[in-house]
């Protein structure tokens, strides 16, 4: 618990805390480029036509409401293109900026026909970009480890409205229950959407925050899959695959051949406009 008042209390130290792993130390692929690329080079490869997220689609609803008609919009890192399909469908120019190589090679072969959709292969933080209207971004912070700079920029950048989306929690219930019943290490998210809307707060900027009810769903073809997925986030050197099944027993349906495991999470649609900050 933050006990200290939230003028004092140094948020973006909290974010960059928690992009630490659990003995302290920084994700390599946090750091090193080569590692990230060869990351993204493999989820693309793996990707089916315009493959998006269910629950993309929502969000995206939910987002568009702070679109103006006709914009020029900023997409910062558009992965697979979970929102620019969309997004192009109500601006009238959209630029999509992502640090990965082979992420704006998957999206071109969709776009590059199109001349209203510009490609910046940068980091955002590296950027050189002129103005839009809107500036979006969602779940994609979780390289960035200087977030004031990164949330001044997209208020900069953006004429008339941010947008920032990020998927959160609860974690999966069956944790839960292994971490109060069983006494297992979990581990919980580290970072999340209100320590973004606290850092805008900090900067001068109050945000908008809805929440958007969600559900997400893993399908197995056995057990055995099922059990071992979803004992990932146990952070204690050894577990009983007993507790693991006894945890899981009364989320599990049968649906199709399938053992089916479905939860509730929330996404979180931060947005404002854009303010006169004095650094």
């Amino acid at each position: 618990m933050i006990k200290a008042p939230p003028l004092q209390f140094d948020f973006e130290k909290l974010w960059k805390e928690g992009m630490l792993d659990w003995h302290g130390k920084m994700p390599e692929r946090m750091v090193n480029d080569e590692l990230e690329e060869a990351f993204w080079a493999q989820s693309m490869k793996k990707k089916s036509y315009k493959q998006t997220d269910d629950y993309a689609i929502k969000i995206y609803e939910k987002m568009k409401q702070h679109i103006p008609q006709h914009s020029t919009c900023i997409e910062i890192g558009p992965g697979w293109g979970n929102y620019s399909f969309q997004l192009i469908q109500i601006v009238k120019h959209l630029t999509l900026v992502d640090g990965s190589e082979s992420v704006l090679a998957y999206l071109k072969q969709y776009f590059e026909s199109d001349g209203n959709v510009q490609f910046i292969h940068s980091k955002w933080e590296e950027a050189q970009i002129e103005q839009h209207d809107v500036v979006i971004g969602v779940n994609c912070f979780y390289r960035m480890y200087e977030m004031n700079a990164a949330l001044k920029k997209m208020n900069r950048l953006a004429k008339k409205r941010a947008i920032i989306g990020l998927t959160t929690g609860p974690i999966q219930p069956h944790y839960v229950i292994l971490g109060e019943q069983f006494g297992y290490d979990i581990k919980y998210p580290r970072r999340d959407y209100i320590t973004i809307v606290n850092m805008l707060y900090q900067l001068g900027i109050f945000a908008n925050c809805e929440m958007l009810k969600l559900e997400r769903e893993y399908r197995y073809d056995t057990l055995q899959q099922l059990y071992e997925a979803q004992s990932k986030k146990i952070l204690s050197a050894q577990f009983d695959m007993v507790h693991v099944k006894a945890s899981l027993e009364r989320f599990i349906s049968m649906e199709d051949d399938q053992y089916v495991y479905r939860h509730p999470f929330y996404a979180a649609i931060i947005s404002w406009e854009p303010v006169k900050l004095h650094d």
